[in-house]
């Protein structure tokens, strides 16, 4: 049976969160002053009382029941305190007892949850809370909060390759930031997403030029929306083949940012400095071995599913990079038992190096894997991806009509004379 005072705060909460006058929900079948002593305390609500309520509101009486570990204030108040396990498992749950809570409190229990779904590499779980975040923000009709939304979930539907909605997403944040005059920060988030969504479609110019405006934006910064942005810019200039410039701009992340506001960015930075120097020409790969003992390192303390899956795929290129092609194959083994915690584009680049270790092998069953995942990409209007994989079909090619570039047999170390064809992107 609801007992008081716990049923008048929640009866008071539903009340106010639907926007009605103590009055409005009393209608015809109740007092308002009986409502006023429910809401208070002061009176045990009947069978029957409960009944009208709960018909009124809309909802079921069991409703009414606070719902286990807490309300959703409390429970967001833990999970953003201390961001453990249990404290957004908590909030997870919280969030789906609470139906009417205030909108504004579930877009902050939205956010954290799809920060937590992030950060462990599960994107697919990620879009589903940015795409009711995004509602709820509609809901709200503050900018800031639908832009935050937008950006968030462009930059999650490039991860998971779906270009074209996150151009959608990264257009509509824009238009709506740059209407209602948004500040440096909601601006700067608006262009890492359109930056990330151009170059993976392909238009390399846009992108271009949206990393300039960006870079301008944050200069004289040195936090983690500066060092995300001198990341971004990198990655751009490496795509376009300007190492040099993109070793400037992930340099003085490297340099100056410290990562005590976020270990996870200053991990993968890390991360993408090492396969910056795998694409380097000359490749640098003992700079890159450097880089991978960094990240080791770091693992033990901020480590989640999605970067030590990271991790493993840029030790396995750094093995096919030096020849160590039994190393690579295990890698690349291990990271197939698992669920994959990785974006669209890094999982492509572990399929590639897959096919290009049968290429090597002798197995030409590895030019029609690559030929298959080059028209995946291009079919999912991921061009730049796209062009990546043909270049890497016509060098693989070219080693099937020269024999004697092949490697050794599968789990041979052997190096071959030829050097193999780098893949992938900083981001």
């Amino acid at each position: 049976m609801l007992q008081q005072p716990s049923f008048g705060r929640r009866l008071k909460k539903l009340r106010m969160a639907q926007g009605y006058s103590q009055t409005a929900l009393a209608g015809e079948g109740m007092s308002t002053g009986y409502l006023s002593r429910l809401e208070s305390g002061a009176r045990q609500p009947t069978e029957r009382a409960v009944g009208y309520l709960a018909q009124r509101l809309g909802i079921e009486p069991a409703d009414f029941e606070d719902p286990a570990g807490g309300s959703l204030a409390h429970a967001l108040t833990l999970a953003a305190s201390t961001g453990s396990d249990d404290a957004l498992t908590t909030l997870h749950d919280a969030l789906s007892a609470e139906g009417h809570e205030l909108p504004v409190l579930r877009w902050q229990a939205l956010w954290l949850l799809a920060r937590h779904r992030r950060l462990q590499g599960d994107h697919a779980a990620e879009r589903d809370h940015l795409e009711r975040l995004v509602r709820l923000g509609d809901d709200v009709g503050l900018p800031e909060l639908q832009v935050r939304g937008l950006t968030r979930l462009a930059r999650c539907l490039r991860s998971l390759g779906e270009i074209n909605e996150a151009a959608d997403a990264a257009m509509e944040a824009d238009r709506i930031a740059r209407q209602a005059g948004l500040g440096v920060d909601d601006h700067a988030a608006v262009l890492l997403a359109l930056v990330s969504v151009r170059a993976e479609a392909g238009r390399l110019p846009d992108a271009r030029a949206y990393a300039d405006e960006l870079t301008a934006l944050v200069e004289g910064r040195a936090d983690a929306l500066w060092a995300e942005a001198m990341w971004t810019a990198a990655a751009v200039r490496m795509r376009q083949g300007d190492h040099a410039g993109a070793e400037r701009y992930l340099g003085q992340a490297l340099e100056r940012f410290a990562g005590t506001d976020d270990l996870v960015l200053w991990l993968r930075l890390r991360l993408a400095a090492g396969r910056l120097h795998l694409q380097k020409v000359p490749a640098e790969p003992e700079a890159a071995e450097k880089c991978v003992t960094a990240a080791e390192q770091a693992m033990a303390f901020v480590g989640t599913p999605g970067t030590r899956q990271e991790l493993s795929a840029l030790k396995a290129d750094l093995a096919f990079m030096t020849g160590r092609y039994g190393e690579a194959r295990t890698l690349l083994g291990e990271l197939a038992a698992e669920e994959p915690m990785m974006t669209y584009r890094d999982r492509f680049r572990l399929d590639i190096l897959r096919n290009q270790l049968r290429v090597l092998a002798g197995d030409e069953t590895g030019v029609q894997g690559l030929r298959a995942l080059a028209q995946q990409a291009q079919q999912d209007a991921n061009i730049d991806l796209a062009a990546e994989i043909w270049r890497v079909l016509a060098d693989a090619l070219s080693q099937i009509q020269q024999p004697s570039t092949r490697s050794a047999p599968a789990g041979s170390t052997l190096v071959t004379t030829q050097t193999p064809t780098r893949t992938g992107s900083a981001t």
